[in-house]
């Protein structure tokens, strides 16, 4: 038998039945397995789609407004300060923080529960979708359910959704959204062993399968992995959960297929536990939260949109502007995708008078805007203690 050349297809006869395996001259070795990687089953077209609303997220400056409550956490927002919780409430409560006269300068997008995105704007009529992209806000949704106890693992959890993912994406992007966005909450309890190794991977497995199913349907994903600000954990131990997390994450990603660079991350900002008793300065934090970037984080995704978790305004825009002014010559875009923290301070406006004072909240969230623009550059100065992490005991004394 006339031996093979290496790099050539086998023509023989004897070989023929090998043929699919000794492609290598002309598809490369592994041609095979390509149907899982980087996108491979995408059309060109979704993939440059894809990354264009990527880097559209990922706009210098600029920023999320997350407005993607249900309306049962709307509405126990609204009526602990005295609003009633109805539909026209919500949808007029959102359309002034989506037309918001220069909004639009320090936004890029905007995440909407599924019912704002059938919603109109008293403005001109357009469905909110459409407002928002003719502001040149990039308008996405929450497609995930609700978050159910994992067994054995001491009340870990894991998000429902992932059967019907797909019919909704598919009906979500007919309805105009762009992107989505998909929250996996985790809790550092170092005496239990949690986050576990297995509530890790079922998590970020779930993260990259909603990933692979957006991209499939034209939507680009927002991974959020949510590490809770509780716990009495130090900062040293939530760098490491942190890079553990995020490293198992972009495995499962790469893994399923997704394609990276039409992905963007949503992180928590990795912080001390809320009872931890060791002082940090904001500048420690800002540093801590550029190490796991640079130890995991792909050159790939163009940015991270950090959520704010229960952190006071003031506070998330102090440690976003500190990482921004560590990350030196890392390359990804640092901002914002906040809920409450931008909007809290607009309900206290309605305690006095039981009504929304829309044009009052409207001035103010202009101004918030402006603060969490200037922490998106690393402009934003702190006043005293702002984004330092003060033990409590201090605090209070």
């Amino acid at each position: 038998m006339t031996p093979m050349k290496r790099g050539v297809t086998c023509t023989t006869t004897s070989s023929r039945a090998l043929s699919t395996r000794c492609r290598a001259g002309s598809e490369g070795i592994g041609a095979g397995l390509r149907a899982c990687h980087g996108g491979a089953h995408l059309s060109a077209s979704n993939k440059a789609e894809l990354e264009r609303v990527a880097s559209l997220i990922a706009t210098p400056g600029k920023g999320i407004t997350a407005c993607d409550e249900g309306p049962g956490t709307i509405g126990g927002r609204f009526e602990a300060v005295g609003l009633k919780n109805s539909e026209e409430a919500r949808r007029s409560y959102r359309q002034m923080l989506f037309e918001t006269e220069g909004s639009n300068d320090y936004l890029c997008g905007a995440i909407l529960d599924p019912e704002t995105l059938y919603q109109r704007s008293t403005t001109d009529g357009a469905l909110f979708p459409e407002k928002l992209s003719s502001l040149g806000v990039v308008p996405g949704v929450k497609p995930h359910l609700k978050i159910y106890t994992l067994p054995g693992q001491g009340g870990s959890t894991v998000m429902q959704g992932l059967d019907s993912l797909a019919m909704r994406c598919e009906e979500y992007a007919k309805a105009g959204a762009k992107f989505a966005k998909w929250r996996s909450p985790l809790v550092i309890d170092v005496a239990a062993g949690q986050p576990s190794a297995l509530t890790i991977q079922t998590n970020m497995d779930d993260l990259a399968r909603y990933a692979l199913i957006c991209q499939d349907n034209g939507l680009m994903p927002i991974v959020e992995p949510d590490i809770s600000l509780k716990g009495c954990h130090d900062l040293e131990t939530a760098v490491m959960v942190n890079v553990q997390v995020q490293s198992a994450l972009y495995k499962s990603m790469l893994d399923h297929g997704v394609f990276m660079e039409g992905a963007t991350l949503k992180p928590n900002i990795v912080n001390p536990g809320l009872d931890c008793e060791k002082s940090y300065t904001v500048e420690e934090i800002g540093k801590a939260n550029i190490d796991v970037l640079n130890r995991c984080f792909p050159v790939a995704m163009k940015g991270a949109n950090f959520l704010s978790g229960g952190q006071s305004l003031a506070d998330a825009s102090a440690r976003l502007s500190a990482m921004n002014q560590a990350k030196g010559n890392s390359p990804w875009n640092l901002s914002f995708s906040w809920s409450a923290a931008l909007q809290l301070p607009l309900l206290d406006l309605a305690k006095e008078t039981g009504t929304l004072c829309l044009d009052e909240m409207s001035t103010l969230y202009l101004e918030e805007l402006k603060i969490a623009g200037a922490a998106a550059r690393g402009d934003y100065v702190p006043q005293g203690t702002e984004g330092a992490h003060i033990p409590k005991q201090y605090v209070s004394a």
